[in-house]
């Protein structure tokens, strides 16, 4: 019987190289994000830029089959639903990694454990970007 499972790229998935490239993009560093689209990761470049408020990135993302990716971008701040959202759908390493990126002690230590310190650095670096965000009335959508 033929598997009809459709297969989905998770973050661990990737070489620790091109991770390191996603933690450089989502520091900011758009060389980064190039690099990472021009060497066929457009899914990645998506991502660094959804995390870093690029709406666009965000309808890539839901557009082209990494909706996982997407609830992962809002998880990692402070949406309990799309915490949720990945807990339903059995994404348990990227629930890990969004709590990590919350702050979350026990999943930080769950990475560090696993020696798993791409990903400690990446959640380091979405907790970083997120705490370096204020709050400016003056922008406000009204």
């Amino acid at each position: 019987m033929a598997d009809n499972t459709l297969f989905v790229i998770q973050l661990y998935d990737y070489p620790v190289k091109i991770l390191l490239a996603l933690e450089m993009a989502i520091s900011g560093k758009h060389e980064f994000a190039r690099w990472l689209l021009d060497n066929n990761y457009p899914e990645l470049a998506a991502l660094a830029n959804a995390i870093r408020g690029d709406k666009k990135a965000i309808e890539w993302l839901l557009d082209h089959g990494f909706q996982h990716f997407a609830a992962f971008d809002a998880a990692s701040v402070d949406d309990d639903q799309a915490l949720a959202w990945l807990k339903r759908y059995d994404f348990e390493f990227l629930v890990i990694l969004a709590q990590a990126s919350r702050g979350d002690q026990d999943s930080i230590n769950w990475l560090n454990n696993r020696e798993l310190k791409i990903f400690v650095r990446i959640a380091k670096q979405i907790k970083f970007f997120v705490d370096g965000q204020t709050f400016d009335y003056h922008k406000m959508p009204f």
